[in-house]
């Protein structure tokens, strides 16, 4: 609560010095009132303040801008000093007569106010009636301004004025009590705030506080943090609807007694308040609600709630009243809850208490106080399982090798019989515990131990069964050979060839001479050029020649060669070696391929000085022929001698 201000003392008025008249009045001056009254010697360290007409307006000043006739102005302008609170300040623009102004200060007297509204009152009507029933002369009232129209008798009942009334001549004039000022319409009169205009009498060290016609003075008036001074009294500020709250985004400011505090926007559920910190709390009715039970029953707060107990029964601990409120039952904390046994404890109800007890296969710590598991694989001093025994919390389970089943009583394990559900792709064999799979012969058993898959014997010894080509059947294998130039041998796995030549099936001409090769055959024909003699079925020999280059050029002796291979045959290979026969020292020669080798199939080199082989230098992939012309030079004791070999290569796909 704000603390109770300090007491203050009426403001009261000071007595002042004799006047001293700054204005001269003028004999032309309006009934309205006088231009100035004489203004005392200003109080040391003051002064009288410079004002426009714009801080006239708002600041209520000692003198405003003149707005009456050229007769009323002062022919002496108020000097810069001090006007006591006998002087009122009054706008003459806002009379209810038009008066020009020429920018100059005029000032209007007013009533010399002895005490500020005595016990606060207001004035007394016998003044005004008093005021109304005495003539006065004609020179005007102080604080006094002259109705624009006199009117007989218009002070009875207080005319027109709102506090006093007098007439003076043949006119009302409407004065106001001290502490009050006339209002421009010389009818009203306002409250004069002594503590703006400095009327005051308080001292630096007191606090003015304005009053309707008087003014306080509190001494050394001090608010506690949340609070502020206003007329005398601390109240309290409301930073919620100022603006001054801390609280963050999303949370809601609540104005308190001298301070505030922040409340989130997410509500807890009913029973519930949320804390500073977003948590949300247990509301304890009982404290917070003004009656939260009916009288003879007593408030016991619960979680999110609250009950009503009735008074008379007064029960221990462990028990609570019965609904009629009669007499004290038993609380069964097990079925409410509000027991405090812990997870693999059983809560058994006792009058009055209750008793935490272990789960079956659960046992006391060392320290009585938690039940922890009881592994009986281990403390049991029998053999609970046949196989394998497997801890469980609060108990223990028995389970069986593969192959077996845990029998009925759920310890023993009985051999499973896998065969009867057919596991097996082909045979199966139980034995104890497990089962086997088997396959027949050209079967064999595949990685998950249960499908029988046929062997390939073709692709695991292609090579060792068949010599040509193995066809794999369900079960086992067939060996076959080409369709032509080959049959099977008696043992079912080899090709022979067939030499057509031999059997007289090849379809060759008597001057050709047939070829056997692999699965097939070819006719070939050896001719010998002019000038030479056929000495064998495969040579032809120079005659006698008549020219001695044409001895030197020509071959000495053509011999037809045979050569079979197979495709696919590595490289580089020596196919043929040629050399004189017989070999003389100093013998050199050299070989050169002069026909049939446009495809840079074949190659030639010497080994020694007498020695050169043909050799193949790309690989035949395709069954092919070839024919090769291969000249021999040979250098013997300075005569060089020519030798041609003709050689029919042929490449087939086997070699069987």
């Amino acid at each position: 609560p704000p603390p109770p201000p300090r007491q203050a003392r009426v403001g009261t008025t000071v007595a002042r010095a004799p006047e001293r008249s700054v204005c001269e009045p003028r004999q032309t001056a309006p009934s309205w009132g006088s231009v100035c009254r004489g203004a005392p010697a200003p109080r040391s360290g003051f002064k009288l303040r410079a004002r426009t007409p714009a801080t006239e307006a708002r600041m209520s000043p000692n003198c405003v801008p003149s707005t009456g006739p050229a007769e009323v102005r002062s022919q002496h302008p108020v000097q810069e000093d001090f006007l006591p609170a006998s002087f009122q300040d009054v706008f003459l623009s806002e009379l209810p007569f038009p008066l020009p102004w020429d920018g100059r200060r005029v000032c209007v007297k007013r009533p010399q106010p002895h005490s500020n509204a005595p016990n606060g009152g207001a004035p007394k009507p016998e003044a005004a009636e008093d005021s109304a029933q005495r003539p006065e002369s004609p020179q005007a009232a102080p604080n006094t301004i002259a109705l624009p129209v006199p009117q007989p008798n218009t002070c009875e009942d207080n005319g027109p004025c709102q506090q006093l009334c007098r007439v003076v001549g043949d006119a009302a004039m409407c004065s106001c009590l001290p502490g009050y000022a006339i209002m421009a319409d010389g009818v009203s009169c306002e409250d004069i705030n002594e503590c703006v205009t400095d009327l005051h009498t308080c001292s630096r060290r007191e606090h003015c506080v304005n009053t309707v016609g008087s003014f306080h003075c509190y001494k050394a008036l001090t608010c506690e943090p949340g609070y502020r001074l206003q007329d005398g009294e601390c109240i309290d500020v409301d930073e919620c609807e100022l603006g001054t709250h801390n609280c963050q985004a999303g949370a809601v400011c609540h104005n308190t007694k001298g301070s505030f505090y922040c409340q989130a926007r997410q509500r807890c559920l009913e029973g519930f308040l949320q804390d500073p910190e977003g948590n949300c709390v247990d509301i304890n009715e009982c404290t917070s609600l003004s009656e939260p039970c009916r009288p003879g029953f007593s408030c016991i707060n619960t979680v999110g709630s609250y009950t009503c107990q009735r008074n008379p029964v007064i029960c221990g601990r462990g028990y609570h009243a019965s609904q009629d409120g009669t007499k004290c039952v038993d609380v069964n904390e097990c079925e409410t809850g509000v027991h405090r046994c812990g997870e693999g404890q059983v809560c058994h109800n006792l009058p009055g208490s209750y008793r935490c007890d272990c789960k079956p296969g659960f046992q006391r710590d060392a320290f009585g106080r938690a039940c922890i598991d009881v592994n009986e694989c281990w403390t049991s001093p029998t053999r609970l399982c046949q196989h394998t025994c497997e801890n469980t919390l609060g108990s223990y389970r028995c389970s069986c090798a593969s192959g077996f089943l845990l029998a009925a009583d759920g310890k023993h394990c009985e051999d499973v019989n896998e065969c009867e559900a057919q596991r097996c792709s082909q045979e199966c064999a139980n034995i104890y515990g497990s089962y086997q799979c088997y396959c027949r012969q050209g079967y064999q058993l595949a990685e998950d131990g249960h499908t029988c898959t046929d062997i390939d014997e073709c692709a695991q010894g292609a090579g060792i069964l068949c010599t040509f080509r193995c066809i794999n059947v369900p079960g086992s294998y067939q060996c076959a050979c080409p369709e032509r130039g080959y049959t099977m041998t008696a043992n079912g796995r080899s090709c022979k060839d067939l030499d057509e030549c031999a059997l007289g099936t090849h379809n060759c001409s008597e001057a050709e001479t047939c070829h056997n090769i692999q699965g097939s055959f070819r006719c070939l024909r050896f001719d010998c050029p002019p000038n030479y003699v056929r000495v064998s079925e495969t040579k032809c020999e120079r005659a006698l020649c008549h020219d001695f280059l044409e001895c030197q050029n020509a071959p000495a002796r053509i011999t037809h060669y045979r050569l079979n291979f197979q495709t696919g045959l590595l490289v580089p290979a020596h196919i043929f070696r040629i050399s004189p026969v017989p070999a003389l020292a100093g013998d050199t020669i050299a070989l050169t391929i002069t026909k049939g080798n446009e495809e840079g199939y074949f190659g030639t080199r010497r080994l020694n000085a007498y020695t050169g082989v043909v050799f193949l230098q790309r690989t035949v992939r395709q069954p092919r022929d070839f024919a090769l012309d291969v000249e021999m030079k040979l250098w013997r004791q300075g005569s060089v001698t020519t030798f041609l070999a003709k050689m029919h290569i042929f490449f087939t796909a086997f070699a069987l």
